[in-house]
């Protein structure tokens, strides 16, 4: 049996494969409202095989969404649209997870096919937040750099998104602390100047996501699994840094969390990525040898040989793929047949495998 196909253990939650589809923002929600979008296009990839489907990065507060448009857990009312897609996730055998999120100071822009900009307060704006008053880009406003009792509204509504997730039928939560958005912009240097016990130093800088992952635990279920979505470098001199992703995923393994999803960069735009084909899988490699825990390996992942030979060489755990799963939505039903594994098709698609 190829690696990419065998089992993976998560708590009491088990993946039926190592394929995961990655949170990918849809930006086709009207105020958070899950609809028919969203039902079809991760029911899709549920019927193409993958074992665990993340929603896009869903917002935990009106204003930690990157636009108008993002998915969002900050109300009640937003709990039955996402049960309707966990129930058929979970009626194709994937399991359903969310990712939690709040964009902190690359909040408040326009859909990306509606220009991607800044929005005024007359188009429909808010002001942002982050854990110091500096803006992503030149072009962009300059956040708010959030109080005591801010902070401490974060990790309240991470909490109460966290109660949502489970009454909606996610089996798992990732907390999304990359790509430049506000848990990431606490980790960072670059984005994090406060001098109180939030700033400064790499224990303070790692403090809200711990105590974020702390409160979830609270009211997560012990047998449900917790990740973590990391940028496991900045690619900027005087950023974050692999070594400190180590030393965070330390941490969070002795705090509850299960899996840390190894992704890179976003955080400052001048960052120069050597981008190419599994370029972030040494990330998670070091990360899983290093700090002792499993994890996931994203980033320009596009055919089955490659994947089973990450997780085959155990440089990570689990392969998470964004865009090659909007190409090929049954990326692992045709991976199973091109690593000759022999895995059940649905019946209303049976008439279509090949031998």
């Amino acid at each position: 049996m190829p690696s990419l196909f065998t089992p993976l253990q998560l708590r009491g939650i088990t993946l039926k494969n190592r394929i995961a589809v990655s949170p990918m923002c849809m930006y086709s929600s009207q105020d958070g409202f899950a609809n028919d979008w969203h039902l079809v296009h991760l029911g899709a990839r549920a019927v193409g095989g993958a074992g665990l489907i993340i929603t896009e990065a869903t917002a935990v507060a009106p204003e930690g969404r990157i636009t108008p448009d993002d998915l969002g857990i900050w109300q009640d009312e937003h709990i039955p649209g996402l049960r309707r897609i966990t129930e058929f996730l979970n009626a194709q055998g994937a399991v359903p997870g969310i990712q939690l999120a709040h964009a902190g100071r690359k909040a408040s822009h326009a859909s990306p096919w509606k220009s991607g900009a800044l929005l005024s307060a007359a188009e429909g704006g808010w002001p942002t937040v982050a854990p110091s008053a500096l803006p992503f880009s030149a072009e962009d406003s300059v956040p708010e750099a959030l109080s005591a009792a801010g902070i401490e509204k974060v990790i309240a509504d991470f909490r109460a998104a966290a109660v949502r997730a489970l009454e909606a039928g996610f089996q798992v939560i990732e907390l999304h602390a990359a790509h430049g958005y506000l848990l990431h912009e606490f980790l960072s240097p670059l984005s994090n100047q406060r001098t109180d016990a939030y700033g400064g130093s790499f224990e303070n800088r790692v403090r809200l996501l711990l105590e974020i992952v702390e409160v979830t635990r609270q009211v997560w279920p012990a047998d449900f699994p917790l990740l973590v979505r990391i940028s496991a470098s900045d690619w900027t001199e005087g950023g974050w840094t692999g070594t400190d992703s180590v030393a965070l995923a330390r941490l969070l393994r002795n705090r509850g969390v299960d899996l840390i999803d190894c992704s890179t960069g976003g955080n400052v735009p001048v960052a120069k990525i050597p981008v190419g084909l599994g370029y972030q899988v040494p990330f998670a490699e070091q990360v899983k040898k290093e700090a002792g825990i499993l994890t996931g390996a994203v980033g320009i992942i596009v055919s089955a040989p490659q994947a089973e030979e990450i997780i085959a060489s155990g440089q990570a755990d689990l392969v998470l793929l964004a865009r090659e799963m909007l190409r090929d939505p049954n990326f692992p039903l045709h991976a199973a047949q091109a690593l000759g594994v022999d895995v059940a098709w649905p019946n209303q698609y049976a008439r279509a495998k090949r031998g």
